[in-house]
């Protein structure tokens, strides 16, 4: 199989990487952690300008139909540069729409997603339950001519700063059942919606959504009332494989600063790279990310596959990245001593972001578990 990139393909990591280089600074972004709403708003117009909103949407609502692969190219260079902006919860939303919606749901909403004007936040997860299984308590009752939700979202990445929410519902069925669940556009500023916004370990923002009797309009819906669960399942999936990409990224930037480190740091008289055992544990960091790479290439690749596939090979993926996501940090951290986890370093931002990739859309255990029983 041929794996070199496409001209286009080409083209959008070197802009990407470009971007990061020249106007993502490490000192930049430890100011925009700090203060409300935690990302750039010049940034996520460039975004738009760059033509990145527009990247995964097909090309009749002005996107440019862009593959899996070419979201992980994008995301491996956010990983490098440790990007905030709510690029990856605003596609679920969107993709969510473009999958699901009526075509005047999409009229609505995708233009000014694609023009930076419109952000969106999946709300799946709640509490008891796990990403990626079909554990909604959350109700949506029909009233009238529209819906009636109640429940409670939690862990909702980048859900303070969306204007509308992607939010899964049960009208019918068992807490734990994959029937019986629907997708839901839900205003942000809706009567009944509170948002609690909060920072996370590695930089990001997250909310707990509350929806207390939230009315909606059966224009609200995205598609079946009961049987959103497939189009969940696989919006997590490419979360997963954008997740594993942008771990990617923050492996390689640790190798490379790792490498450095040991190159001009002397101790003992000697530089620190002419010790043969570090130089077996960058090595190791090195082979980690290169097999975590192979993995990640054929999940991505394999995107569009049948379900179980599809399952399998973003699961191996996942947990593949997890361990070797865990390995880089671990050792960049030991490789550069007590300094290594100061936040004046972004080797300890680099770290902090690995050990939360694997928990945003997938638990301990879980894709293990996935592996498992996508193969029969």
């Amino acid at each position: 199989m041929d794996f070199a990139l496409s001209e286009f393909q080409q083209l959008l990591k070197e802009q990407a990487e470009r971007f990061i280089a020249r106007d993502y600074g490490f000192e930049q972004r430890r100011s925009l952690i700090t203060v409300t709403p935690g990302y750039s708003e010049a940034h996520w117009q460039t975004f738009a300008e760059l033509g990145w909103l527009g990247l995964p949407f097909s090309e009749e609502i002005g996107g440019f139909g862009g593959t899996a692969p070419d979201m992980a190219l994008l995301f491996e260079a956010f990983g490098h540069g440790l990007v905030v902006e709510p690029y990856l919860a605003t596609v679920l939303g969107g993709l969510a729409v473009q999958h699901a919606g009526t075509a005047a749901q999409q009229q609505a909403i995708l233009p000014k997603v694609i023009a930076g004007d419109h952000k969106l936040a999946l709300a799946s997860l709640e509490v008891g339950g796990r990403q990626a299984a079909p554990h909604v308590a959350t109700i949506a009752k029909r009233v009238g001519g529209g819906w009636q939700l109640t429940g409670h979202k939690t862990v909702v990445l980048h859900g303070a700063s969306a204007d509308t929410l992607v939010v899964s519902a049960r009208s019918h069925g068992a807490v734990d059942a994959t029937g019986g669940i629907g997708l839901f556009l839900v205003p942000a500023g809706a009567p009944g919606v509170s948002r609690r916004g909060y920072a996370t370990v590695d930089g990001l923002r997250a909310a707990e959504v509350t929806l207390e009797q939230v009315e909606l309009p059966d224009e609200a819906l995205l598609g079946d009332p009961v049987g959103g669960y497939g189009l969940l399942d696989s919006l997590l999936d490419l979360a997963g494989i954008a997740g594993c990409a942008e771990a990617l990224g923050c492996m390689q930037a640790l190798i490379d600063r790792t490498a450095e480190y040991l190159r001009t740091r002397e101790q003992f008289g000697r530089k620190l790279g002419e010790f043969q055992v570090l130089q077996h544990a960058l090595v190791d960091m090195y082979m980690a990310a290169e097999q975590a790479r192979s993995l990640t290439l054929a999940a991505a690749l394999n995107a569009e596959a049948a379900v179980p596939e599809r399952q399998r090979l973003v699961a191996a993926a996942r947990q593949f990245c997890a361990d070797a996501g865990r390995l880089a940090g671990q050792t960049a951290v030991q490789l550069h001593g007590g300094i290594g986890v100061t936040d004046e370093l972004d080797v300890a931002h680099y770290f902090k972001r690995l050990t939360m990739l694997p928990q945003w859309f997938a638990d301990h255990g879980q894709p293990l578990e996935r592996f498992m029983a996508a193969g029969g």
